[in-house]
């Protein structure tokens, strides 16, 4: 096991250090304008939550934990990169196997975002969109040290948009995102003598971090109440 984990770690060094905070930050921009606008075949994250808006009856909450329900078997499913139009050529500068879950994940974050009632097209709902995806343990683990200040609701409404927060969010995301793929990585390599286990394993990995993420989004993003109109 020492000897796997040693052997993932250097693979993924160079792209850890290749993606400063500025790298980074141009990164996740693209991920979240595919996420967000769509993708070939891809759809965006407004027609996601619509469609599933109008087959839950209007119901926001039914929506959201549809939202959710779908990009878990979407993230669980083998080789859903390449099954999806044009996923696996998207010009984002991530690692192969990140864009894709990434962009998932994204997507369904940003659709709960909608549901929520928060404009995507406000920078710093796209921030905390982001900042989603490092999940409940993620944020609190970096509030706690101090490398993350504040939750994403705190970030979505806050007075104005932090250009350095977002360098600083977009920098601890695609390190964990790296950590994620580096814990697949060892687990596949654990199991691949074993046929069809690896699959499973990597299926399970996949749906399980979006699950975890999915029911993170949908405990921060809280309902947005419109400010009402002074007279």
């Amino acid at each position: 096991m020492a000897g796997v984990t040693r052997f993932v770690a250097s693979s993924l060094a160079p792209a850890a250090q290749r993606f400063a905070p500025t790298a980074a930050a141009g990164a996740l921009r693209q991920v979240l304008e595919i996420a967000i606008d769509g993708y070939q075949r891809f759809p965006g994250a407004e027609r996601i939550a619509d469609n599933k808006l109008a087959r839950c009856g209007g119901d926001a909450q039914l929506a959201v934990e549809a939202v959710i329900d779908q990009h878990i078997r979407l993230a669980g499913v083998q080789g859903f990169v390449t099954s999806i139009g044009g996923l696996v050529t998207l010009p984002v500068a991530l690692p192969a196997n990140l864009t894709g879950l990434a962009v998932v994940q994204a997507r369904m974050v940003a659709a709960i975002a909608h549901l929520r009632g928060y404009d995507l097209d406000d920078p710093r709902v796209r921030t905390a969109v982001i900042t989603c995806l490092l999940g409940e343990d993620g944020v609190a683990d970096r509030l706690r040290k101090s490398s993350l200040v504040t939750s994403p609701l705190a970030i979505a409404t806050a007075p104005v948009f932090d250009p350095a927060l977002d360098r600083q969010v977009a920098g601890e995301v695609v390190a964990e995102l790296i950590a994620r793929i580096s814990g697949k990585r060892m687990a596949l390599t654990v199991t691949r003598r074993i046929p069809l286990l690896g699959g499973a394993v990597g299926a399970g990995v996949d749906g399980w971090s979006t699950y975890r993420v999915g029911q993170y989004a949908d405990q921060s993003l809280v309902r947005r109440i419109p400010r009402p109109i002074e007279p």
